[in-house]
Formats: structure tokens, sequence, C-alpha cells
């Protein structure tokens, strides 16, 4: 049965890589809605694998959405993150590549409150619960259900899934999608961390982006 169960998780592991390398990386004119169609994607591969604990599987763990943990340490960390991105990984990878990060798709939310708001509350769906349910609640967990937990396990899951996690970010250019998979690797290790804790992952990406937009808005980013 376990070895059914096993084969059952890599296939449709497998499958569900092909297909989003496919939405990810052809032009098929979807736009934002291709991170709503592998959230979709994802359940059903997660429903297919795990049945009726394929939320538990993606590690929306109740016991762990505590107020504490999402209103005061997520967001922390969060902040904590953005620092580090900010005055370290910025200036480091901009002077590696010699280009900077290429923002200029958020260039209409400066100074407007009304593309703010409506572009956090896409960010929130798409980015915050979508792309970290994608990549650390389905693909980090069946990378580990397939090739299992060690350390060299581990370091290549985290690795594989920051460059593909970077990849998608190309609109950034090469310096954005280098600082989006940095990004990606420390909330994957967080995650790692945390034991799965997609709660708090999901609220750390969104925090993120919220402080990153604001500063935006405001001129100062």
């Amino acid at each position: 049965m376990k070895s059914k169960n096993f084969a059952k998780t890599t296939v449709v592991f497998i499958l569900s890589i092909f297909l989003s390398s496919i939405l990810f990386y052809f032009d098929l004119g979807l736009g934002i809605a291709t991170i709503f169609i592998l959230t979709v994607l994802v359940f059903i591969a997660s429903y297919l694998d795990s049945d009726k604990e394929f939320l538990l599987s993606l590690g929306f763990q109740k016991k762990k959405a505590t107020l504490k943990n999402l209103l005061i340490y997520a967001p922390i960390t969060a902040f904590i993150i953005l620092m580090i991105y900010r005055f370290l990984l910025v200036p480091i990878v901009t002077k590696f590549t010699g280009v900077p990060i290429d923002i200029s798709a958020f260039d209409p939310i400066r100074g407007n409150l009304s593309i703010l708001l409506s572009t956090l509350v896409l960010v929130w769906t798409s980015a915050a619960f979508g792309e970290e349910i994608i990549f650390r609640g389905y693909f980090m967990t069946r990378f580990s259900k397939v090739f299992g937990n060690s350390s060299f396990s581990v370091v290549a899951n985290v690795i594989l899934f920051a460059i593909f996690f970077g990849a998608i970010h190309a609109y950034q250019g090469l310096t954005g999608q280098i600082l989006s998979g940095l990004t990606g690797a420390i909330i994957a290790i967080l995650f790692h961390l945390k034991r799965n804790d997609l709660w708090f992952c999901i609220v750390v990406h969104g925090m993120i982006d919220t402080f990153a937009f604001i500063a935006v808005y405001l001129n100062i980013f």
C-alpha cells in the first residue's frame, strides 16, 4: 500500500511540475490568472495523493494558526527579512550583476492610494496565498515525500524551488530574479524550520510585499 501511495504521489508531483513549467514559461496570455490556475491545480493534485487530509498535507496546521504567531511573530519576521533584502541583498546582488532591480511595473503605485490598495488585495490573494501554496505548500512537501528529508534533500529542495521561484519574477530583470530567488530560499528555510507551517509563511510573504509596496507608494524604494 505504501509503495502504491508513493508511486501516486511521485507521478502526480511530476505531472504538476510539468504543467506548472508550461504555464509559467510559455506565454499563454493568462497573466496573473496563471497563479490562480496553478493554485487550483495544486489543490487537485494534493487531494489526489492525500485525500481528505490534503489541506493538512499542504501545511495548513490549525494548531499553529494562533494570533501571536500570525499577528506578531510573522510580521516582525517579514520586516527583518525586508531589511535584509533592502540593505544587504540588493546592494550585493546589484554589484554582482551590474544592473539595478527593475520595479518599473510598480510605478503606478507611487502616490496613488487606490492602486496601492487594489494591488495589496491582489498580492495577498495571488502572491501570499497562491505562491506559498504552490511553492512551499505543495512543491516542497511533495519533494520531501519523494526524496526524503536528509540534509542533502532539504538543501536541494530549497535551492531547486528558489531558482524556480526567482525565474517567475523575470519581469524584474536579472537582479530581481536573483533577489526573488534568495527571498524564496529564506521563506523556504522558514517553512522547513517551522515544520511546514504554511500559515506562517503566507503571512510573512504577504507582509514583506505589503511593507515593500507601501515603501514604493511613499517613494522611498
